[in-house]
């Protein structure tokens, strides 16, 4: 560990333990460290000596101090964790301190994808793709990220004191104060509850994204934009017109997922937009304000134009009053009046007050580009083209609704509102379901008339099985606006989730061609399609392994249907945080998707813990964006996609094999009989459900006895709380020892990017497994078979993946995750013990008067294995 590192984790943990000897006494501590050196030992030793005696260290806790010593684990993952993140943003400064932009890895910078695919193509064509650059990450409010508001907050808190040390001299009393400081607020986040009180509301998950917004998102994007452009202009950046154009548009699903959320109503979707555009509304009113009062230019020097001065006098038109104002206090100050009135226009948009406000973004942006012509012609255009471009960034990338709401509901529903309106009739007495599905169209129409139609025009489709799913979005959207000059503009998007969706997908997709109202969308949008690939869904159907190469193969056959009619295309991942759900490296799995599938334009899911995790911190965001728009740009390299291309044909035997034999081991695990009811019993999946991380159900109806309808957030929560993540690597042992030759594996796992990228993320996924403790799970359910067989697919997952990457433990060769893990594990451990402790009471019948003590313990151990586990759902 570095030396830097290990000096904040002892910093914060020495203080977690003055906080718990002053709030809890000397036994508390001592506790603690007793399961926590029973624990690393347990880790440590092969035997099964220590485990045993932490085990009964834990079964002869109090109720009261189980709890206490569960929350002073997870408290401590929670230091561990904002230690690590600041320690990377260490890392990346310094890095970025010896070497330029263009030298960092091709995947891991902007300037170096350039560079790179200049050296290919030419440098004109790769400025020609990075025009045509689209990330497009979409926030969703799948619930796994439990930790509070009130809890992140602290450790941001700590986060920036421990931060703050690195530029303080040692010693004095700056650092005392420092330390004081961290004290203080390490008490604090000891006091504070982890679990929320109630379930939060849509809007509340709403507002916490806004706080990312505030934090990262409104900044960091033009910085983003302006590194680059910095980079590829050298001496000229900032004196002339930037190359790089606004790549990054955010969108949301909260809000407007409504499958399987009765909590998001045609108000709530309504509300959600409204909190989003008055959130950056008043980001803009205060950056143009900004912008505006540092234009101190003198008209002498720096005469306004024509333009300008007609924008002026328009300006005075809407308001001699504010116009008049601003004069007085810019007096011979045109560049400065002008923004400022625009800073007032803004705000007046936020208010809704007619006489001032914008009507749309495109308005605001063409008084701004006057401004911005007006600097130039005068002789100005360093202050043209820095903060001034910086809000125009700003007002591309946002516009006034700051993200695109998309909509998203069962094909079942929409069928059922159909079927129920031919037989009652449109004005029939119509269901509540019904009315609610009519209610969401309508919902949609008045978000684009006010906010714009870019605020809410993408309908996706869950479980698309059929053309006549993606027709009865058009169809019901004719029933409510019969009119169609009234009518909201639309563009349904089919989500293919299941092994079978995805089989079927292009020949849904070709029918979809001959639907007229498809026909009149793709006349008028430049013939864009937009497709979504369900990751979470297809692996709970058929496993990991033979659903990562039937997204590859349906990805394959989809972008050759789109270029056999000259669609341009953008698939939509629905990727999650965690290996059952395409988690793991955004931009190492872009280069290993098949050739021409991304062409410039990726647009992804980014849910729970996952959202904080990659955007909570700018410099880390920074960096994120950076990687993932290099990776967009580089897959569409013909080297690249000549290699991917290379490599599916020459492993396809070896694919074919890996397909069958996990496939049919999975289904020998899922379709045993009972193993739903087991499933519930060996992990907290139940208890899961009572954990108020989020607004959605866990569940879209059916009991536990279906695995059918149990929605794949909580499938892949149990089991990585159950130590065993089952979700991310189960079937891939007995498919590698199906194949049999080592050499062969070695070779794919060489030269076939997509096998590699999943052969890592699955050592990470075995990394944070423990298999003693996993048995311990398993063991609750009284179903041997079943546990032997999890077990025994462990062991073989884990030997054949160390052999095909020729490494003798799990992630040896991968220094600063295998580090992470090393850390926490022997915590883990304890938690895991105290969960194991909760689960055992719970399941052989506790007293009535007890069961919300243990229940309360089972929820505190969760959140604490969330927090550091990190990619839980």
């Amino acid at each position: 560990m570095p030396d830097a590192l290990r000096n904040d984790v002892r910093l914060l943990g020495g203080l977690l333990g003055t906080v718990l000897r002053e709030a809890g006494g000397a036994e508390l501590l001592a506790d603690v460290e007793r399961l926590r050196e029973l624990t690393i030992r347990a880790h440590d030793e092969q035997g099964m000596d220590a485990l045993l005696e932490a085990e009964a260290l834990v079964e002869g806790f109090s109720p009261a101090r189980a709890e206490q010593v569960a929350r002073a684990f997870t408290c401590y993952f929670h230091l561990a964790n904002l230690a690590e993140e600041y320690h990377r943003v260490r890392t990346l400064h310094g890095r970025e301190s010896v070497l330029a932009p263009h030298e960092l890895s091709s995947d891991d910078s902007l300037p170096a994808a350039v560079a790179e695919l200049a050296k290919e193509i030419g440098f004109d064509a790769a400025i020609a793709r990075l025009q045509e650059l689209e990330f497009r990450p979409v926030v969703t409010a799948h619930p796994t990220e439990a930790r509070r508001r009130a809890v992140a907050s602290a450790i941001r808190r700590i986060s920036d004191l421990v931060a703050e040390r690195d530029a303080l001299h040692v010693g004095g009393t700056s650092l005392a104060e420092n330390e004081r400081s961290l004290l203080a607020e390490i008490d604090v986040l000891w006091r504070t509850s982890p679990l929320r009180a109630a379930k939060p509301m849509v809007l509340d998950e709403v507002r916490t994204v806004m706080a990312v917004f505030d934090a990262t998102f409104f900044e960091v994007f033009p910085e983003v934009y302006r590194r680059l452009d910095d980079w590829l202009q050298a001496d000229a950046a900032g004196a002339q017109a930037p190359i790089v154009r606004p790549f990054i548009r955010l969108g949301s699903w909260i809000g407007g997922d409504r499958d399987g959320n009765p909590n998001v109503t045609p108000d709530v979707t309504r509300a959600a937009a409204v909190i989003a555009s008055e959130h950056v509304l008043t980001a803009l009113e205060e950056a143009a304000r900004r912008t505006g009062r540092a234009l101190t230019h003198d008209g002498h020097g720096t005469p306004a134009s024509a333009e300008l001065l007609t924008l002026w006098q328009r300006q005075r038109e809407l308001s001699e009053t504010l116009t008049s104002t601003v004069a007085d206090s810019s007096p011979n100050e045109p560049h400065r009046r002008a923004l400022l009135v625009v800073a007032a226009r803004i705000a007046a948009t936020k208010r809704r007050d007619a006489d001032l406000a914008y009507a749309r973004s495109e308005d605001l942006l063409a008084d701004l580009a006057v401004v911005q012509r007006s600097l130039v012609a005068a002789g100005a255009p360093r202050a043209a083209y820095g903060d001034l471009q910086r809000l125009i960034w700003q007002v591309e990338t946002f516009g006034f609704h700051l993200a695109e709401l998309e909509v998203r509901q069962h094909s079942q529903v929409h069928a059922a509102a159909l079927a129920e309106i031919a037989e009652l009739g449109i004005d029939g007495p119509l269901s509540a379901r019904t009315s609610e599905v009519l209610d969401t169209f309508r919902s949609i129409g008045a978000v684009q008339r006010r906010h714009g139609v870019e605020a809410a025009r993408r309908y996706i489709v869950s479980f698309t099985q059929r053309p006549e799913h993606i027709a009865a979005v058009y169809e019901l959207a004719d029933l409510v606006f019969p009119d169609p000059a009234q009518a909201p503009v639309i563009d349904v998007i089919p989500l293919f989730e299941t092994f079978a969706d995805l089989a079927a997908s292009v020949d849904i997709l070709e029918a979809m061609l001959d639907l007229p109202a498809v026909q009149r969308r793709l006349a008028s949008n430049g013939r864009r399609v937009e497709i979504m690939l369900g990751y979470s869904d297809s692996s709970k159907d058929v496993g990991p392994v033979a659903a990562t190469l039937s997204l590859d193969v349906a990805q394959s056959r989809i972008t050759e249907w789109a270029g056999r009619h000259n669609i341009t295309l953008t698939l939509f991942h629905g990727r999650g945080g965690a290996l059952g759900r395409g988690g793991g490296p955004a931009n190492r799995a872009l280069l290993a998707q098949p050739p021409g599938s991304v062409d410039g334009r990726f647009k992804v899911t980014e849910q729970g813990e996952v959202i904080f995790a990659r955007y909570g911190d700018p410099v880390i965001a920074a960096r994120h964006i950076e990687q993932v728009a290099a990776a967009t740009l580089l897959a569409g390299s013909p080297a690249l996609g000549q290699r991917n291309a290379a490599a599916t044909a020459r492993f396809a035997p070896l694919a074919a094999v890996l397909d069958e034999t996990s496939r049919a081991r999975f289904y020998e695990l899922v379709r045993a009989d009972g193993f739903p009811a087991w499933f519930a019993e060996v992990t907290p999946l139940e208890e899961i459900g009572l954990l108020p991380i989020g607004s959605r159900p866990a569940r879209r109806g059916l009991s536990v006895e279906s695995l059918d309808d149990l929605r794949a957030i909580p499938w892949v929560f149990s089991w990585s709380q159950a130590r065993t993540n089952l979700a991310g690597w189960f079937g891939l042992g007995t498919a590698l020892a199906a194949v049999g030759d080592l050499a062969e594996l070695q070779a794919a796992y060489a030269d076939w990017p997509l096998f590699a990228t999943f052969i890592d993320n699955v050592e990470m996924s075995l990394g944070k497994t423990d298999e003693r403790i996993a048995a311990r799970y398993l063991a609750l359910g009284d179903r041997p078979d079943l546990a032997a067989l999890v077990l025994e697919e462990m062991r073989l997952t884990r030997y054949w993946v160390l052999a095909t990457t020729g490494s003798d433990s799990t992630l040896s060769h991968r220094r600063v995750l295998g580090r992470a893990v090393q850390l926490r594990s022997p915590y883990i451990d304890a938690l895991s013990l105290l969960q194991l402790r909760a689960l055992k009471r719970l399941r052989g019948g506790v007293a009535a008067d007890e069961v919300e003590d243990v229940r309360r313990l089972l929820l505190l151990s969760v959140n604490g294995v969330a927090a550091g586990l990190q990619n839980t759902g």
